[in-house]
């Protein structure tokens, strides 16, 4: 038996006994899961390995979460909002002149955060010297010319929406959103949440293991997603233009450590479950005297921008602005309908819940076996963390 680390009050008992039926299956390598309430923990747990034959798991361990970097990106770009630098209903162009090009004039940011802007693809694909140089990442996004109408229709930003927010942010701050992340987010809540990796955390980064092909068909098999399926698999499909055909680094992406140093905001963050956790929280409460946006705000940040079948994913999708909303496959929960979070394709997941005042994140490092994550093993700590809030009596 796998020894389970931290600490759970006796109110989420049923999440620590989650986490630990995830290891007794055989489904997890090493992962943390936190849980916040009204502001506080109210569950930090960790166990097993930081790789195949690593060290143990500890406290202080971070991994690489995916697309749930894709919540650290909306968190800076809602802060702008918030303190009213960035109008959700302005062009993008009025930030970044250059993006008007190919008839994205019109586009307003918050297209860009619904995913309803069209930009999804890099063509040639982009290189790590792209990457790390950053400039020819934001040229390439000014000069594209979106693969349908904008607004008409939704699909997912795999990895432009990042690049996209993240230039925007830069134009408005002067600072890339990484650095805005980690002045306005990180520093005054003590996170070990990073985009753009220092030195000194990469000896506490975990190792990634992929699934098993076997996994990967069983977590495949609900037909919600046999075009996804199939779609990756056609190199003319916009879901195969958008990740394996727009990165020359493709097969390496989220192992390559020159990605986690460099800033990918859609995909390149790296953290542990506890700051995770406590970045939502901080979203819709406070949390050690730091709320990061107003109420309203958080309410805008939810907001439906886009539901239905997506153009890219080719299954049904909700996002708001920025976060993804329970609605779907990948996020299948219908339980929580005011919570808005992301997830990502390492396993990482997390996401606030205003209606039970509840702030939610796991971090695993063996894969998930689906494209973005939502799969059973954080579905069961989401659903016992979500039915333990509820069974709470109320504050006051």
């Amino acid at each position: 038996m796998v020894e389970i680390h931290g600490e759970c009050t006796s109110g989420f008992t049923p999440v620590r006994e989650a986490f630990a039926a995830n290891f007794a299956e055989g489904r997890e390598l090493g992962a943390a899961v936190c849980v916040y309430r009204d502001g506080r923990p109210v569950v930090n747990l960790w166990a097993g390995d930081t790789g195949p034959g690593g060290a143990p798991w500890r406290s202080g361990t971070i991994a690489p979460i995916a697309s749930a970097t894709k919540g650290m990106v909306a968190a800076a770009a809602m802060i702008l909002v918030d303190r009213g630098q960035l109008d959700l209903d302005a062009p993008v162009a009025a930030y970044w002149p250059e993006f008007a090009a190919e008839g994205k004039d019109r586009i307003p940011v918050r297209w860009v955060l619904g995913h309803r802007s069209g930009v999804v693809a890099f063509d040639p694909p982009l290189t790590i010297d792209d990457i790390e140089r950053g400039t020819p990442v934001a040229d390439a996004l000014a000069a594209a010319r979106p693969v349908w109408e904008p607004g008409r229709g939704h699909g997912y930003h795999s990895l432009t929406m990042g690049w996209l927010v993240g230039e925007i942010v830069r134009r408005v701050t002067g600072l890339s959103v990484g650095r805005f992340f980690a002045k306005e987010v990180a520093s005054p809540l003590g996170l070990d949440l990073h985009l753009g990796l220092p030195a000194y955390e990469e000896e506490n980064l975990a190792t990634l293991v992929w699934p098993t092909p076997q996994q990967v068909a069983a977590g495949r098999r609900d037909p919600a997603f046999a075009e996804l399926n199939s779609a990756l698999r056609d190199p003319s499909s916009l879901l195969y233009r958008s990740t394996y055909g727009s990165v020359e680094l493709t097969d390496g992406i989220l192992e390559d450590v020159r990605v986690f140093r460099a800033e990918v905001p859609s995909c390149g963050g790296v953290g542990n479950a506890e700051s995770l956790a406590r970045m939502y929280a901080a979203l819709i409460g406070e949390v050690d005297g730091v709320r990061l946006v107003r109420p309203e705000t958080a309410d805008r940040a939810r907001a439906v921008e886009s539901r239905g079948l997506d153009l890219v994913l080719r299954c049904h999708t909700c996002y708001g602005r920025g976060f993804m909303l329970p609605g779907g496959p990948m996020w299948p929960d219908p339980g929580m309908p005011a919570a808005f979070g992301h997830p990502g394709a390492t396993g990482a997941f997390a996401y606030a819940d205003p209606d039970t005042r509840l702030a939610f994140a796991y971090v695993p490092n063996r894969m998930s076996e689906l494209i973005e994550g939502g799969d059973d093993r954080v579905l069961r700590l989401m659903r016992a963390a979500h039915a333990c809030a509820t069974a709470l009596p109320a504050p006051g």
